[in-house]
């Protein structure tokens, strides 16, 4: 689907548009995924003592704790 700005261009400023973006992302430096993952391996172990979905959080600090609960009769 198009966007309202594709829409009001023609299919030749479209191309344009393409073709340019492809020219940019041509030179874009690329880097095997077997020479990051190590640095990204140590970067998220490093951080993984303070992420919340791997620790946990303490019960006082949670802002989703539910504050009272609901009695049905």
């Amino acid at each position: 689907m198009r966007s309202r700005m594709a829409r009001d261009m023609s299919d030749k400023d479209i191309l344009k548009m393409e073709l340019e973006q492809l020219k940019l992302e041509v030179n874009t430096p690329r880097t095997a995924v077997s020479a990051t993952a190590p640095e990204i391996i140590a970067f998220v172990e490093a951080k993984s003592a303070e992420d919340p979905l791997i620790k946990g959080v303490p019960e006082d600090k949670n802002p989703f704790k539910e504050k009272g609960g609901c009695i049905i009769t």
